[in-house]
């Protein structure tokens, strides 16, 4: 049965100690938001008396403990030194001492180190988080921010989650980790990145990287977009990395798979590679984009329908653009193709609408899974069978092609030539 906040609270006071809620859920708090995940950090208590208070809590953790009690996270104020290099190498000091004050500046931003008193509801913000959430702005709380180059991705997916700007002094703090964060696990980097994938304007997050001059590191397929010309007349928005980042936008207002819009983000990955003196064309850059997305699904160790989700993009979503234009035959090929993909016709279309229309000029509406969905579910092996009494084999496979190509005529009306 869940106890009462203010309950543990008044009962951690009552042995002289204090109860605040911190993090996150203060910041949402204050943005007007709901949070669910409640942190607390516990003032005044050493290890062995909050667990004589709270034998009922579970605890985790190796380099500093955490106690789950009640749905709720609770952790013994404590203060941090980097003892080596990367994310983990921290030395962990938890005593009764160590007051809120010096909780809250071990934090990364500022917008996460304030803390509310349970029972006073009186606000520690030290550091004007509070007046950086007013003007949206992400500032690191303290120079020890760069002791932990984790944070460069965490300021970086904040100012995405927010839609915040990071401040001069912060970027130049995410800057001097740069050498850093290949000390990172591939896994962390890419839970990062799949959380930014999650909000509204995921280009936020790239560009706060770009801004701070660490793109490069694990992101260097994209960060290879950046100077990549394209024709003017279709592509008014500049290089292949701004068009990548107003697709991957587009893609999150029509999708909240984060799968379709990492295939967003990885469609025009061969342009990267396309050679300087081929400017401003990029001829054969979907079957260059291929192995540029499997190098870094792989770098980032992602997982196998990340993976599929993009190659099927960065090889495909040309000929998706242009399938008004193609013969009935090739119009059945493609979608017996896609068709049979973890991407799927409706998520390729998807990628298809962003890259196409996402420039803020009128474009014609990509639209082919409908009925790519249609034509597949209708004329299928069983069809065949009942209709024309093939059993398996090639002929089966053949009047089923034949059986598609002329369904599709039909439907769109098309005059073309079999074959």
């Amino acid at each position: 049965m869940e106890k009462p906040i203010t309950e543990i609270a008044e009962k951690i006071k009552k042995n002289g100690g204090c109860l605040y809620l911190v993090g996150g859920a203060v910041r949402d708090e204050m943005l007007g938001k709901k949070y669910e995940d409640e942190d607390y950090c516990v003032v005044g208590l050493s290890h062995d008396e909050f667990v004589e208070l709270f034998p009922e809590a579970f605890i985790r953790g190796k380099s500093f403990e955490v106690f789950d009690m009640y749905g709720k996270e609770f952790a013994l104020a404590r203060i941090e030194k980097k003892s080596g290099k990367g994310h983990k190498e921290f030395e962990v000091n938890s005593n009764k001492n160590i007051s809120i004050y010096e909780d809250l500046k071990r934090r990364d931003l500022t917008i996460n180190s304030i803390a509310k008193d349970v029972l006073t509801n009186e606000i520690i913000d030290p550091f004007e988080g509070k007046k950086d959430i007013e003007n949206g702005i992400i500032k690191a709380t303290s120079e020890s921010f760069s002791e932990d180059p984790l944070r460069v991705y965490r300021a970086a997916r904040f100012a995405c989650k927010l839609n915040f700007e990071i401040e001069e002094r912060t970027l130049k703090l995410m800057n001097s980790l740069k050498q850093e964060l290949s000390e990172l696990s591939a896994e962390r980097v890419f839970e990062e990145m799949k959380k930014a994938l999650s909000y509204d304007k995921p280009s936020i997050f790239f560009n706060m990287l770009k801004k701070a001059d660490v793109l490069d590191v694990h992101f260097k397929e994209i960060y290879k977009l950046i100077g990549a010309l394209q024709p003017e007349k279709y592509h008014p928005e500049g290089d292949a990395y701004n068009h990548t980042m107003l697709a991957v936008d587009m893609c999150a207002t029509l999708t909240d798979d984060e799968r379709i819009r990492f295939a967003s983000l990885v469609h025009d990955f061969g342009k990267g590679v396309t050679p300087k003196e081929m400017y401003p064309h990029h001829y054969g850059h979907d079957e260059k984009g291929v192995p540029e997305v499997a190098n870094f699904v792989k770098r980032l160790k992602m997982p196998n329908d990340w993976a599929a989700f993009g190659k099927v993009s960065a090889k495909e979503h040309m000929k998706g653009g242009i399938f008004y234009k193609m013969t009935a035959s090739k119009q059945v090929d493609f979608i017996e193709r896609i068709y049979k993909t973890k991407l799927g016709l409706k998520g390729l279309e998807i990628v298809v609408e962003s890259d196409r229309n996402c420039r803020g000029i009128g474009g014609e509406q990509v639209k082919f899974a409908e009925l790519g969905n249609e034509i597949m579910t209708k004329i299928n092996g069983d069809f065949i069978k009942e209709k024309f009494g093939i059993e398996e084999g090639i002929k089966l496979k053949q009047k089923l092609h034949e059986q598609r190509i002329k369904l599709i005529k039909e439907k769109l009306g098309a005059k073309f030539d079999f074959f």
